[in-house]
């Protein structure tokens, strides 16, 4: 793309990413009762939660239904459309119903109201306007009024469609709270991809253990430490006393500081360059666990000793190994 576009570009992106979080804002500071009685309907019903919704409203209800469920409410998707040519069978008596829309009149989901009060169903409805007939037919009405859709020409469903997606996490996300949701539970409705494996699976059940590592003493000469770590090519070595109780580690970014610093270091020893204390892992923690400890800090790293309850090295885990994670 020439120069010339690039700032103007910029600067219609954030406009757009500002607008959209002033129109979540604006919500937010509007949230009333409504969303308290809604909260009370979801969460009193022992059933499952229909979503429905037309256009980009439906892709937005697609997403809610999905979220709904992966956080322990029951919800399935309902494609406004097909409802009335026998899709309405999902029902069940009492099943409450989500209804998104911009307009507050779609004429696919006013056809529907007659139908869903056959099902005594709950409207619940997230709707961009306030004054619509789908705001007067409805049991609650979230409000998801936006000033200004992000496009310029304020048509586009842009701050509109990520408000209303905003209002349903906030559902789901209060509802899980309100059930007392831990991340057992999560991860039980999550058994695969890496959320589940995180949640599931321990370090001990993807390391490396002691016998496929670098293991060395903190007296040993660097340069052996090196042949054991091309050995054993996991970047970081396990410094050990006789009792195999972890004293610290060796990365390869200790050895490339140590030879920056000094250009000649077949002198020294794994004590004089090797990190002690370092952090370190359980080996009965979950991945998640090990993730956090290596992600979520200033100075991001790669590999974490394991060590047992005693502070005896069982062996390394690195960041590679969690992303590639399966059960052994």
């Amino acid at each position: 793309m020439p120069n010339q576009f690039l700032v103007p570009s910029l600067e219609i992106a954030r406009q757009v990413l500002q607008l959209e979080a002033e129109s979540i804002q604006q919500v937010a500071s509007r949230l009333d009762d409504q969303f308290l009685r809604a909260m009370s309907i979801l969460l009193n019903h022992s059933g499952k939660v229909i979503v429905t919704g037309m256009g980009k409203s439906g892709h937005i209800g697609k997403k809610l239904a999905a979220t709904l469920s992966s956080t322990n409410t029951p919800a399935v998707f309902l494609h406004a459309a097909e409802a009335a040519h026998g899709d309405l069978g999902i029902y069940n008596i009492g099943d409450p119903t989500i209804l998104l829309s911009r307009s507050g009149a779609t004429p696919e989901l006013l056809r529907l109201i007659p139908s869903l009060r056959q099902f005594k169903s709950p409207l619940i409805a997230i709707l961009g306007n306030l004054h619509s007939p789908l705001a007067n037919q409805a049991d609650v009405v979230l409000d998801a009024c936006v000033t200004h859709e992000a496009d310029h020409l304020d048509l586009v469903p842009t701050s509109s469609a990520i408000t209303a997606l905003a209002i349903g996490d906030a559902l789901a996300i209060t509802l899980m709270h309100a059930r007392g949701i831990k991340s057992v539970d999560f991860a039980r409705l999550h058994p695969a991809g890496q959320l589940g494996r995180n949640l599931w699976l321990r370090v001990a059940e993807v390391m490396h253990p002691l016998e496929q590592i670098a293991l060395i003493t903190r007296n040993d000469p660097v340069k052996q430490a090196v042949i054991a770590m091309t050995h054993y090519p996991l970047g970081a070595a396990c410094v050990v006393d006789q009792q195999k109780l972890l004293c610290g580690i060796l990365t390869d970014g200790d050895i490339r500081r140590a030879l920056q610093a000094d250009g000649d270091i077949r002198e020294l020893q794994v004590g004089q360059i090797m990190t002690a204390s370092p952090i370190k892992i359980n080996s009965e923690a979950t991945l998640k666990e090990a993730v956090d400890l290596m992600e979520k800090r200033t100075s991001q790293i790669s590999v974490l000793p394991v060590v047992d309850a005693n502070g005896h090295c069982l062996g390394l885990i690195r960041i590679h190994d969690i992303y590639q994670a399966d059960l052994k």
